[in-house]
């Protein structure tokens, strides 16, 4: 199917907003949490990536498409979110060893999205009213239909999603005569943070969502990494327990994102749901301990309660935001334990932040 034969979309937000655009991928409907990702390259990474899972995204980037995709720059084993939204979407592709157009990738991994959107216009709209609800059709032009059917979308706070993107069944990342062993719990890994594990020297045991402390430990792993994923925190309480286990054991710690967020929370630390989140490549951290600047990959709707953490006596704030401070590093002092909210395994983004891999590498000895 070739743009110009594209069949009308329709995107209609919680509010009541609606866009008209042009079909992009499977013809159907879908509907998530609405939210935009500032990152000019890197789209199959991002679609790939379970963080967004049951989240319709808007890429601000005006060509998507344009290079095509290709296996090898997936971040898990197919593609997680919900929907696409886009200005200009390109059947054609111009990379030599791209695998196929992202129209043929759609198609096949049943994905619905729009184009001809003014995305800019839809940017300002939700970082001015907030994140919501969205849904996407190109199967029916009844507003009113697609108004009501917006409604019942369940909100993304309270939602526990970690368990609908994990791994069934335990597995291995590495070379098994490496001098560390670690126990990633896998509340929607990205590929690409155990590669950077693995290339540090270490092998990894990934276990699924809902795997016990003791299950975990009876493999005598030197540490534990706790993943990214998609969902509230304070309802991934599973995760929670697991990990004020793991800190009672005193063993090293280390988390990304979701796993960011469940540190805190276990450490009686609430979380809250943000206001539009951060998400693209671009955005400024501040170390408060080497007074280094970094720019970071992020992607997250959820964020850690600063005065919560303040007031603990066993945590402290380790790096900032800098375009609005928010908490994206803590670490409990009485413990081996520290995480960030952003990415520092980069796929896409820049790789500023990746001696926080050798930072738990050396808490493993």
């Amino acid at each position: 199917m070739k743009y110009n034969s594209r069949k009308e979309a329709y995107l209609v937000l919680e509010d009541g907003t609606v866009f008209k655009g042009a079909s992009v991928g499977k013809i159907g409907t879908t509907r998530g949490e609405i939210c935009f990702n500032t990152g000019m390259t890197g789209y199959q990474e991002i679609y790939t990536d379970p963080s967004y899972f049951g989240q319709i995204i808007v890429n601000t980037t005006s060509h998507i498409g344009n290079y095509g995709v290709e296996a090898s720059e997936q971040e898990s084993g197919s593609v997680k979110f919900s929907g696409l939204v886009c200005k200009t979407f390109s059947d054609v592709f111009s990379r030599k060893t791209a695998d196929g157009s992202l129209q043929d990738y759609f198609e096949k991994q049943g994905i619905v999205g729009i184009s001809d959107i003014d995305t800019r216009q839809l940017v300002r709209h939700i970082r001015s009213v907030g994140g919501m609800n969205a849904i996407i059709s190109s199967e029916t032009s009844d507003i009113n239909v697609l108004k009501e059917e917006v409604k019942k979308i369940p909100s993304m706070k309270g939602l526990e999603l970690s368990s609908k993107v994990s791994t069934t069944e335990a597995y291995y990342v590495g070379n098994e005569n490496a001098k560390y062993k670690v126990a990633a719990l896998d509340l929607g890994i990205k590929k690409s943070i155990l590669t950077n594990l693995a290339e540090r020297g270490v092998y990894c045991k990934v276990f699924p969502a809902h795997t016990t402390f003791e299950e975990m430990s009876a493999w005598n792993p030197n540490g534990y990494f706790i993943s990214n994923g998609p969902g509230d925190p304070a309802a991934t309480t599973y995760a929670i327990e697991t990990v004020k286990k793991i800190l009672a054991a005193d063993a090293p710690l280390f988390g990304i994102c979701l796993g960011h967020q469940i540190l805190a929370e276990a450490n009686g630390i609430s979380t809250y749901k943000m206001h539009h989140g951060h998400r693209g490549m671009n955005h400024p951290v501040k170390n408060l301990v080497t007074g280094k600047g970094e720019i970071t990959s992020q992607n997250h709707g959820f964020s850690v309660d600063p005065a919560e953490v303040k007031k603990n006596k066993n945590v402290e704030v380790t790096h900032i935001n800098l375009n609005d401070n928010t908490v994206e590093g803590i670490r409990v002092t009485n413990k081996r334990a520290f995480s960030v909210q952003y990415h520092p395994e980069s796929s896409p983004g820049p790789h500023d932040s990746r001696y926080l891999f050798d930072d738990f590498i050396k808490m493993l000895n």
